[in-house]
């Protein structure tokens, strides 16, 4: 039925509405829903500026549904992703940026307080089996994602439980055990067949699962150590440093040298490095090529780990080294007594990239007593030999499709580019199982597999007269004194704290039926449904009337209006 409009304001017969102003036009208005920065920077594909408004709307339940059509574990990943869409925010450059983080930690852990059904999708229950191998963030996603389509998904992993290094890599001051459990509990039983202590090459082969299943995802991360050493010196008694993590996670010891530095730059390190400070070592150092967090350090060279978490581990007496890397080790016999650093910098290479050079003169000396390096893993190649072809990745295009294996893809730390763009973070891994699953129901449904882009939106395309300045969220950190091995040390906002500042949202890109643009224009040439508005379809241009002048464009507070050239 036709939808009843109406206009600014009242007029009669004989008034501007018998000019068709339209006719004056050369540039005309249009609605462009562009993407929100904090949405282009995500890597597991979130729309935070979708679901800050349906919280924004004081619906938090369809807040989460918005979120876990991309993100299964918000619950996890508001702890441990090192949330880029904060650093990207528009609204950083206006006072602070939104504590997405918090907001999304505190939607995940009301879903499991509330057990929130996790929504499927209205599409007929598909025939076709796919196999899953590794229950880790990739594999979980893309198992989700699947089962979401209506696939019949069976998932494989080595380890007795669901969630790889979820588990056996991340401290609980970071994550909690009980929000692992609970979270991928959840999605397991959503239907998901998991096969435990099943391990690639030993119960279960590559060529096995091929002919059993329509196709198979391999999220199997990467549980081989990199090789390490100083010019061929190896310490006798080498650790290396996810090994002692894992270690100290199992059995809840590890070495206490008087003086330790540790080799690397990403969230092993500094987790370590933190672990090792409250186990008693006294001094503790992180040699990392990258830099830390600051006005001289450029964007794509900042150490790879949490903010917050780098602050903490500055707080509990960690000393970080940043853009060096060790040059020597001191040996005395086979014991390393300390190391020689060296200064590094990114200096462009002649082929258009930037490589780290050393500057000889820079050389400084540290004494300890042991050298730990965590400069990150390789694929483990057991039953996989035929995918690597001798190469520590598996090679893969965006959508995990393998280059000559029709029905196989794989995703998280095992893939070679992942690492590149976004240095192996759980959200990347659950990102790019999404992707995976798209390409995979693309496979098997007979079409192309597609990922929508949109436009971003620049800060400068903003309104700012129409924003308040209000102070981001504080969220509850534990006292230095009272942190320990196992009390989570950041807390989440309350429900009141994340409504609030999903209030600070400036909504960018999207409408966020504010009636300017209805209210302003001077000749009523932007009509609305007299439902209320609460987004853009509510709006419409009249171009009849409407001569161009821009004035909606100019007032639209979040960029959702554009001027282009008249046709």
């Amino acid at each position: 039925m036709p939808v009843t409009m109406t206009r600014g304001a009242f007029a009669l017969p004989g008034t501007s509405l018998a000019f068709k102003t339209g006719t004056w036009r050369n540039t005309r208005p249009i609605h462009t829903h562009a993407a929100a920065p904090c949405h282009g920077a995500c890597p597991a594909g979130e729309d935070q500026q979708e679901w800050l408004a349906r919280l924004q709307e004081g619906r938090p339940r369809e807040a989460w549904e918005a979120l876990v059509a991309m993100n299964p574990m918000p619950a996890v990943t508001g702890r441990v992703c090192p949330h880029p869409c904060e650093s990207a925010c528009n609204r950083g450059q206006y006072d602070s940026p939104i504590a997405i983080h918090g907001i999304e930690r505190w939607l995940g852990d009301e879903a499991i307080r509330h057990n929130w059904a996790y929504p499927l999708l209205d599409v007929p229950v598909r025939s076709q089996r796919v196999a899953v191998v590794g229950a880790g963030p990739a594999g979980l996603s893309a198992a989700y994602h699947l089962l979401r389509r209506r696939y019949n998904v069976v998932l494989f992993d080595a380890m007795p439980e669901a969630g790889g290094l979820l588990r056996s890599a991340i401290p609980p001051t970071r994550l909690p055990r009980d929000v692992v459990d609970k979270e991928l509990g959840r999605i397991l039983a959503l239907g998901i067949e998991f096969r435990p202590r099943t391990a690639l090459g030993r119960d279960v082969s590559l060529d096995q699962l091929r002919s059993e299943f329509d196709a198979v995802f391999l999220g199997v991360g990467a549980g081989k150590s990199r090789h390490w050493d100083v010019d061929g010196a190896v310490p006798a008694d080498l650790h290396e440093g996810l090994g002692m993590l894992k270690e100290w996670l199992v059995v809840g010891a590890l070495p206490t040298p008087n003086a330790v530095v540790i080799h690397g730059g990403g969230n092993t390190a500094v987790d370590l490095a933190r672990v090792m400070r409250r186990a008693g070592v006294k001094d503790v150092h992180v040699v990392t090529a990258s830099g830390l967090p600051g006005p001289d350090t450029e964007p794509d060279d900042v150490l790879n780990v949490v903010p917050r978490e780098l602050e903490q581990a500055v707080e509990e007496g960690v000393v970080f080294h940043p853009h060096r890397t060790i040059n020597r080790l001191i040996m005395r016999g086979s014991k390393v007594v300390g190391v020689e650093m060296v200064r590094l910098k990114k200096l462009p290479d002649g082929r258009g990239r930037k490589s780290r050079v050393s500057f000889e003169g820079t050389e400084t000396v540290l004494h300890v007593d042991m050298v730990v390096p965590a400069i990150g893993e390789v694929v483990d190649p057991t039953g996989m030999e035929s995918v690597l072809h001798g190469k520590d990745y598996i090679k893969t295009d965006r959508f995990g499709r393998i280059d000559g294996q029709a029905g196989l893809f794989a995703g998280g730390d095992a893939r070679d580019w992942l690492k590149g763009l976004t240095g192996g973070t759980v959200s990347a891994a659950i990102g790019d199982g999404r992707r995976a699953a798209e390409a995979i129901d693309a496979l098997l449904s007979g079409r192309e597999a597609v990922e929508p882009v949109r436009p971003p939106i620049r800060y400068d395309r903003l309104n700012l007269a129409y924003y308040e300045n209000r102070p981001r969220i504080p969220l509850p950190t534990l006292e230095l004194e009272k942190r320990n091995d196992t009390d989570e040390i950041e807390g989440g906002p309350s429900g009141a704290q994340a409504l609030a500042e999903a209030n600070r949202c400036f909504s960018c890109g999207n409408c966020l039926a504010c009636d300017n643009c209805w209210t302003l224009c001077p000749d009523n040439a932007v009509v609305k449904t007299t439902e209320l508005a609460s987004d853009g379809s509510h709006y419409v241009f009249d171009y009849d009337y409407c001569k161009g002048c821009g004035l909606c464009a100019k007032e639209c507070p979040c960029g959702y209006i554009d001027m282009v050239p008249d046709e």
